[in-house]
């Protein structure tokens, strides 16, 4: 045989025996014919992309670079009870109703409680594997995905695709792990997301994860009209899928199959699960609803119950945000809840703590809401008598200014002293999805506003070199890094720049929006609530937020002198004036070469256009690439003009 053929056969036998539990030959017959190829490979210098001789991880990595996905990975909104999974099908009916579609009918699956992975093929092989991260944007972890077994490093389907899933590590693979570990592992959780993130690949294989795979995000040249089609596609490409899948078209059988795995069915799981996925299963259905701010409409994650324990508050501090809010924060007596120490819980308000029955010394009842947040519960019946009440605070702890109620909550009003908030304020300005400055951490933002005397975002571009070099932790290199961040940090994209602003209410999703609706930052500024009203999910608590935040003397100064300071955001071109595309319909099919699909989406809509996903006779141009199916068909049932990628190119060039 040569290396090709020894290389499918091994990757063959891996997939009968790590993904569908049928193992085809002995493990010494397997063994003799993996040595014959780490021999061939030595005497020849060739290792092919798929070999299984790449998943043992012997290297140790310097560190993780950053990936951007092709599309974003959404989270998925929560549901604890049947009346939220009833009041989720309401909507999504009512809006399918709306968009004319038939009534939805609803898959089932188990939620994964590991770390989630997106992987990435092109030409038939895994050429990245990473983290989710903020859902844009994850760590590049390819080498530690290697080392997972489940994860084929070749595939039959040749076109670009992205794949997601769940790393994790299986709970009698722990138990083993840790009966002969010196270090034991706390949980399966934690373990998975350890493993994978742990730069010393070698360890990572010792974890021996697994990963089940549930969503293709991403696909050059195919599409799916089921949930159905997705999953067989999943299958016949070699990965690991639960066996768990079910469709319902009502909510009690739904439900009474939630509550048979949730009651006795997930104690029989050899993996750890939180709660089950309930996704509308038509793919047009699930275009046409679309996305909130953060989460996919079409989709809702139904959660187990928390683990609870019980633990004693040993005193409450208050917390000011960004927005002057003040939130309770519980100090406790330290308590393990699944695998993870917690020290601190959030009460909500100050009505929360009375409504709990919370004092300093009581014991409460604990659980990590949704599995992560820790959240208080109330008291226990039985307490101690020598309880101190928490009292409501009339002041604010840090800067000392009067506080003000407003509905259930207490703000601090003083945003111009009030350090807190301002340190808040100048770390979310400085993030990823805002002006992006690399480099400046909070504890770099407590430093510069503690030491620098900083008072607001525009006093960023202020700071020279010299002002880090004065601060500890500061040398040369490290101040002229974050020097030039903040100077290339003057051109952002216009949604970024209004995310930056913190304006109230103005989320990532609604920032790009609004640049995409209104263009210019001084359209935006001089927009009524009218204009604003006008923008599909914007309504008058978000219009009214905006609107006041430009009226807001205070806020305009800032604005004014960080333009003066060279900040100047980039006009959004995608809506702007007259345009070469204006009016045009473009769908994109087939698997392309010179660009991905998302980017010529991008350029079309940049350029004016639409970009469909169906074709029709409205439709102005098919751009087809390699292998185009059904909707080049269709166009040219239509006449459709059909253009390739040549033709694209050169209607673009004028404008690039």
């Amino acid at each position: 045989m040569d290396m090709r053929e020894i290389v499918d056969k091994l990757n063959e036998y891996a997939y009968r025996y790590y993904t569908l539990d049928d193992p085809q030959v002995s493990d010494a017959e397997y063994d003799k014919l993996y040595d014959e190829l780490v021999k061939m490979e030595e005497e020849t210098g060739t290792v092919l992309d798929d070999s299984p001789t790449k998943r043992v991880g012997g290297q140790i990595l310097n560190g993780f670079k950053k990936h951007r996905h092709i599309e974003p990975l959404w989270s998925l909104d929560k549901a604890q009870s049947i009346d939220a999974v009833d009041e989720w099908m309401l909507r999504t009916d009512k809006l399918a109703e709306k968009e004319g579609l038939g009534k939805p009918s609803y898959s089932l699956e188990y939620k994964f409680d590991g770390l989630t992975i997106n992987l990435t093929y092109e030409n038939g092989v895994l050429v990245c594997g990473s983290t989710r991260g903020d859902g844009e944007i994850g760590e590049d972890v390819t080498e530690a995905i290697k080392t997972i077994k489940t994860i084929p490093l070749s595939i039959p389907y040749k076109g670009l695709v992205e794949i997601q899933g769940e790393a994790i590590m299986k709970l009698s693979v722990l138990e083993e792990y840790n009966r002969n570990s010196d270090e034991p592992l706390k949980n399966a959780r934690n373990a998975a997301a350890g493993a994978i993130r742990n730069l010393d690949i070698s360890e990572t294989a010792k974890k021996k994860l697994s990963a089940y795979i549930y969503n293709v995000g991403y696909i050059e040249g195919l599409e799916f009209r089921s949930h159905g089609e997705m999953i067989s596609f999943l299958k016949e490409n070699l990965f690991c899928v639960s066996d768990y899948e079910k469709e319902f078209s009502n909510l009690d059988e739904l439900m009474d199959s939630i509550r048979e795995v949730e009651e006795g069915g997930r104690d029989k799981l050899d993996f750890l699960i939180d709660g089950m996925v309930i996704k509308i299963t038509d793919m047009e259905t699930r275009r046409r609803l679309g996305y909130t701010q953060k989460f996919p409409r079409w989709a809702i994650a139904y959660k187990f119950p928390a683990i609870e324990k019980t633990t004693r508050v040993l005193n409450v501090v208050w917390d000011v945000g960004r927005t002057g809010k003040l939130t309770p924060v519980a100090i406790l007596e330290p308590v393990d809840i699944g695998g993870v120490t917690v020290k601190r819980a959030t009460l909500n308000n100050f009505e929360d703590i009375k409504r709990k029955n919370v004092a300093i010394g009581s014991k409460v009842f604990i659980r990590r809401s949704n599995d992560v947040i820790p959240e208080i519960l109330s008291a226990t019946p039985l307490q101690d008598s020598n309880l101190i009440e928490i009292k409501r605070p009339e002041i604010c702890p840090s800067c000392g200014s009067k506080l003000v109620s407003i509905g259930p909550n207490m703000y601090c009003l003083n945003s111009l002293d009030c350090k807190p908030q301002l340190i808040s304020r100048i770390d979310h300005f400085a993030s990823r999805d805002a002006m992006n400055i690399e480099g400046l951490s909070r504890s770099t933002v407590d430093q510069i506003v503690n030491c620098l005397g900083i008072s607001n975002i525009a006093d960023l571009y202020s700071i020279k070199k010299d002002d880090f070099l004065s601060l500890e932790g500061f040398a040369e290199k490290k101040a002229e890094k974050l020097i030039n961040a903040i100077d290339n940090s003057k051109m952002p994209q216009l949604g970024n720049f209004i995310f930056a602003l913190g304006i109230p209410n103005v989320g990532k999703k609604t920032a790009r929006d609004l640049a995409d609706e209104f263009c210019t930052f001084d359209a935006l500024k001089n927009a009524s609530i009218e204009d604003l009203l006008k923008i599909s999910d914007i309504g008058d608590i978000v219009a009214s937020s905006i609107v006041d935040f430009f009226a807001n003397k205070h806020y305009e100064d800032i604005i004014n002198r960080l333009f003066a300071l060279g900040v100047c955001p980039m006009e959004n071109e995608r809506m702007s004036g007259e345009k070469p595309f204006d009016g045009l319909t473009f769908v994109v099919t087939g698997t392309l070469s010179k660009r991905n699909r998302k980017e010529v989406e991008d350029l079309i809509e940049n350029l004016g256009g639409k970009a469909s996903s169906s074709v029709s006779k409205k439709t102005d141009y098919v751009l087809a690439g390699e292998n185009a199916g059904s909707k080049l068909s269709k166009a040219m049932a239509l006449s459709v003009k059909i253009i390739d990628e040549n033709a694209f190119e050169e209607m673009i060039s004028p404008f690039m």
